[in-house]
């Protein structure tokens, strides 16, 4: 039992996996299988190793080896330091896709889908097409890569899949918001975070965006590139702010989109987001009462009220699946999250709702599930391991009940409907090791223009973060998409698509403030 949404929200950089739901609408793409193919060598560029230290010479210098993994696609692991501040302490793998250019390759495009967790190598593999458009396809090799910690790199592992369904939808004995659930949970939250130590060996202190910004660094060398291309959704904009921090003179052409912004504390961003869901929640439901089929009725905000009556009668009496497994309001909840992440899967959240009020939570559960990385009993990935060790690791933990009280309170007067899943015991509070990273301003001095791009109801990473990523910048230039759901590049908007790609692949850098409607 736990209270994942929420906490997971609570300190979380960007959904995980939101990129994923809104690049496959639900359609399940995302676990395709990929095409067996004999394996056969392909080249890469000879490392640049120009400025490198001495004790890092020897994963500079390493040469990769490269097995066809798919029709146009080759696969290779690099190997990485375990602790970058000391190179000898032991040795990590990062799982690497590359996508060869359809035409003349002018040089390789790196590629982060967010969460923290979210895995890269699926995404090139199984939605290449929504993760680039057709002419990056045709003129990049395009990179995927596992972050530390996440899916084929060395992984983060802490639950079997019955420990995991009992973690991430297992419904509190204690009445929410006592001081009884408020145990439950956080005994739940350590518990897990015992056996992440347990059973990732070693890596979790180490599994930081500092470390893997450097490990990026790393792959731009090994692949032979003087400089770092790089397009990061979400989570990855923080990444690759990250990078542009630490290797000004490295960083090309990079993109930021769906902006987290870095001087944000957890608390805030909480906050921030539990608004930004609230505001798409309603932007849906207004569609949904526009259509004509819409399970509710009424105005925008009665209908808002019958939903929020739905969750805590969900909340109260969970709904029983055919696995055996019970909806709780916070599976219904992380549903609904998962369906706002793009306007496409709007019908799917519908139908969900429809059936919940009906009594029947398998459209919510397939939502769930979806979100969760879960399928036929199994989790596909380790994406809800990796997010919290990442974000237990980069944010400082906030000891300040007033300025909690505060957070809530805000949160409860802007997100009526949300609020009452979204706060909890802070479950970084009961992680094996204390946080490193710090929240501040990145300037990234000396890396030249930097495009982000915000979406105007962005609900995971909302427009304010790219509006403030942008000024942060030396040289930041933000794009605006006018619209709704995560991200704003590839998702129909010619004038976004137009820019991005220009400047990707021309260096052509478009006017700051570019508004696309």
């Amino acid at each position: 039992m736990n209270n994942r949404p929420t906490s997971r929200f609570r300190r979380a950089a960007a959904v995980v996996a939101g990129l994923a739901a809104a690049s496959v609408a639900l359609s399940g793409c995302l676990y395709a299988m990929i095409p067996e193919q004999s394996s056969k060598p392909a080249t890469t560029s000879a490392p640049d190793t120009e400025g490198v230290a001495e004790d890092l010479l020897p994963f500079y210098s390493q040469e990769l080896e490269w097995t066809e993994c798919g029709v146009g696609f080759d696969c290779t692991d690099v190997t990485a330091p375990l602790d970058w501040e000391d190179p000898g302490k032991g040795e990590i793998t990062l799982s690497v896709v590359r996508h060869r250019a359809e035409g003349t390759p002018v040089g390789s495009l790196l590629t982060n889908p967010g969460g923290p967790g979210a895995s890269g190598v699926d995404l090139i593999l199984n939605s290449l097409d929504f993760a680039v458009g057709a002419d990056l396809i045709e003129n990049f090799d395009v990179i995927g890569f596992d972050p530390r910690g996440v899916g084929a790199s060395t992984a983060v592992t802490c639950y079997d899949a019955p420990e995991m369904d009992d973690y991430l939808y297992g419904i509190p004995s204690a009445a929410r918001g006592t001081a009884e659930w408020e145990s439950e949970l956080l005994d739940s939250h350590k518990s897990f975070a015992e056996a992440c130590d347990a059973n990732s060996d070693g890596i979790l202190p180490y599994i930081t965006t500092i470390n893997a910004a450097r490990d990026m660094d790393l792959i731009r060398a090994v692949l032979g590139d003087k400089q770092l291309n790089y397009l990061g959704y979400s989570y990855g904009t923080f990444l690759g702010a990250t990078y542009a921090k630490l290797y000004p003179e490295k960083a090309g052409r990079l993109v930021l989109d769906g902006a987290i912004d870095p001087a944000v504390p957890g608390l805030e961003v909480g906050a921030t987001q539990a608004l930004g869901f609230e505001s798409a929640l309603r932007a849906y439901m207004q569609d949904c009462l526009d259509s004509g089929e819409c399970p509710f009725n009424g105005t925008v905000d009665e209908a808002m009220a019958d939903l929020g009556a739905l969750l805590a009668s969900v909340d109260s009496t969970p709904l029983k699946s055919g696995d055996g497994r019970m909806l709780g309001a916070d599976s219904l909840m992380t549903a609904i999250i998962a369906a706002l992440y793009s306007q496409d899967s709007w019908g799917y959240l519908t139908q969900a709702l429809d059936e919940a009020l009906q009594g029947d939570p398998t459209s919510a559960f397939f939502l769930a599930d979806f979100y969760n990385g879960r399928e036929n009993g199994a989790y596909t990935d380790n994406s809800a391991e990796a997010f919290r060790a990442y974000n237990c690791m980069d944010y400082p933990v906030e000891n300040d009940p007033a300025a909690e009280a505060a957070t809530n309170a805000k949160i409860a007067a802007g997100a009526p409907t949300i609020a009452p899943y979204w706060t909890g015991p802070d479950s970084c509070s009961v992680w094996p090791y204390p946080p490193t990273g710090t929240r501040g301003e990145i300037k990234a001095e000396g890396a030249g223009p930097i495009l982000v791009i915000g979406t105007t109801n962005d609900p995971a990473t909302p427009y304010e973060w790219s509006e403030s990523l942008a000024k942060q910048l030396e040289e930041g230039v933000l794009i605006t998409r006018v619209g709704e759901g995560h991200t704003g590049y590839n998702k129909g908007n010619a004038c976004v698509d137009d820019a991005v790609e220009a400047f990707l692949l021309d260096d052509v850098v478009p006017e700051d403030g570019l508004r696309c409607e």
